[in-house]
């Protein structure tokens, strides 16, 4: 690995040194120095490259506990004023702040290492490659690149284009291109690229690679994105219809390293607590002069302070409630020994949690404090170590496409497409994923109650006794955004980009802020009471977001300070 960094690096540095002077360098050549002159040569130096393309995926903002600035500033996660993430959640973060320049670096680090498989691949003339194995190759990389480039489009509202290796200085310095040019001119060919020629499946040593169903799913999420709602609906329901991912029976296997790489995972990143043991999770591969850990942070910032951890992001009451009233099915056989949702119990941890946590029974299992009604669980090792590893290593892989979100993007682009024509068929879907957690369906809700389903995303503590409205296609829609895609995908990398593409970012927090001043005003008679078990004390996770809220200024991050500085290209603003 370390080997392939210092390839990659020369192949940029060997075509920006032309400009020197000769004298200043040896004119000996070492034979046996591997550089990018002599790599490029065979399918193994391509096969090898394409492992450092992987290998990015693995950096913090890309998959680990970076994420969690982004989820931050969403509706589902609070944190203390002394951790990193408070800025975020105030809107407190600015330009020059290292969480904004590392997503962007993480982002083109990956994107640089996959320009040079597919330069590459196509400007040399190669032997040895089995049928089709260069234009699987050269999909896998483009997969990547329009990933990374379609979080980097919805990250920054746009990005500067890069699809080449840079040969000069100006080719460094491009302009900002907004996020349609980026999406238009990378994102959906190098998708459509990698769905023509990747396989459905891999198998063996080559199980997680990109997929065919991944590159589908993507494009779907492009065109729902763009609000072309038929397109979307239209590649989701391949991947639905090509019967090669079905649910797990159990949704903790979307996020333990019980089950990695189930039939539900569409698109994952692989993670290792076991190699290169001894070395920090939250070290890299970007360094040329180190290896990565192949580990995860992710655990170390959810978990709790006595588990080894730092609970830097903590459920929002608006979350809590949510799981509190995932009601169970008594139907469901596997409800018999539950009091929680199953969704609820792998996802939060709260004062009547059913089980262990982390070895411990209920009564020792953490700190409910200063307000504090609930703790992650999701991503963490709580099923099965005593506490979180010191040097923050974990092994847990990060799904970033499962098919339960495809379900719920399916449903909802049939819905806005369709209309009331469309209930039944977004029906169905969205209680697959509701049946799965062993929870009463939406379908059941409306036999028994008139074709009127419950109001779930209204606080029944502030709001008093649960309201029912009739499932039109603008209610399921509402149930869609309000209450499925927070319950199902709560700390997957989606919320904040959900809000902003819907526009709802100000009326969540108008609401939920409203419903923290009631608790404040209230705290004396709800003290301790269901469905949240509050303390003395209500937590003020969007006082500050409600009114700083601004959307032209926080819907994006801000390109970084230092990338200003070295692009004279680059204009602040656009």
């Amino acid at each position: 690995m370390k080997t392939l960094k210092y390839i990659l690096l020369l192949a940029v540095l060997g075509s920006t040194m032309g400009a020197c002077d000769e004298k200043e360098f040896l004119e000996e050549v070492n034979p046996n120095a591997i550089t990018a002159a002599t790599f490029w040569k065979s399918p193994d130096h391509f096969g090898q490259a394409l492992h450092t393309v992987y290998g990015a995926l693995q950096f913090g903002p890309i998959s680990g506990a970076g994420l969690g600035y982004e989820l931050a500033r969403a509706d589902i996660a609070g944190s203390e004023t002394w951790y990193r993430p408070y800025q975020f959640r105030t809107f407190g973060f600015s330009n020059n702040y290292i969480q904004v320049a590392n997503n962007w670096n993480a982002a083109y680090v990956g994107i640089f290492r996959a320009n040079q498989v597919i330069q590459y691949i196509n400007e040399n003339e190669i032997e040895g490659f089995a049928p089709g194995q260069k234009e699987e190759i050269e999909a896998q990389a483009r997969f990547i690149r329009a990933f990374l480039y379609f979080d980097l489009a919805y990250d920054y509202n746009g990005a500067v284009i890069h699809t080449t290796v840079p040969g000069s200085p100006e080719e460094f310095s491009k302009p900002f291109s907004p996020r349609s040019e980026v999406i238009a001119q990378v994102v959906l060919p190098d998708l459509e690229f990698a769905e023509q020629h990747l396989p459905a499946e891999w198998t063996g040593e080559d199980i997680g690679r990109a997929t065919w169903g991944a590159a589908v799913s993507m494009i779907g999420k492009v065109h729902l994105y763009q609000e072309e709602w038929d397109q979307a609906a239209s590649h989701f329901k391949e991947v639905i219809d090509s019967e090669v991912y079905r649910l797990v029976d159990n949704v903790r296997h979307n996020y333990t390293d019980e089950n990695e790489f189930n039939e539900e995972s569409i698109f994952e990143v692989n993670f290792s607590d076991t190699k290169n043991p001894g070395t920090q999770g939250s070290v890299w591969d970007n360094d040329p002069y180190t290896s990565g850990s192949e580990a995860t942070t992710i655990p170390k910032q959810y978990a709790t302070l006595q588990f080894g951890g730092f609970n830097t992001l903590v459920p929002t009451y608006y979350l809590l409630e949510l799981f509190e009233y995932d009601e169970m099915d008594p139907n469901d056989p596997d409800n018999t020994d539950r009091t929680q949702s199953m969704r609820l119990n792998a996802t939060l941890l709260t004062k009547d949690a059913d089980g262990l946590y982390y070895g411990l029974p209920p009564t020792e299992k953490a700190p409910f404090n200063i307000g504090q009604a609930a703790y992650v669980k999701k991503h963490t090792n709580w099923y099965q170590y005593d506490g979180e590893d010191p040097l923050s290593r974990s092994g847990i892989n990060f799904r970033h496409i499962r098919l339960a979100d495809v379900y719920l993007m399916y449903a909802e682009a049939v819905l806005e497409a369709q209309g009331a024509a469309g209930i039944s068929e977004a029906v169905t879907y969205i209680d697959l994923v509701r049946d799965r957690a062993g929870v009463i369906t939406l379908q059941e809700y409306m036999d028994a109650n008139g074709g009127m389903i419950p109001e779930l995303h209204i606080s029944v503590q502030v709001h008093g006794p649960r309201t029912y409205t009739p499932a039109t296609a603008e209610a399921l829609l509402t149930h869609i955004k309000l209450v499925e895609r927070p319950i199902e995908l709560c700390y997957e990398g989606h919320r904040w980009k959900d809000l902003v593409r819907w526009g709802m970012v100000q009326s969540q927090f108008d609401q939920l802020r409203a419903d923290e001043e009631w608790r404040m005003a209230n705290i004396a008679s709800i003290e301790g009471q269901p469905p949240l078990n509050l303390g003395n004390q209500v937590h003020n996770d969007f006082e500050i977001a409600q009114q700083l809220y601004t959307p032209s200024e926080h819907n994006y991050f801000p390109v970084p300070d230092y990338e200003i500085q070295v692009n004279e290209n680059l204009i602040p603003g656009q």
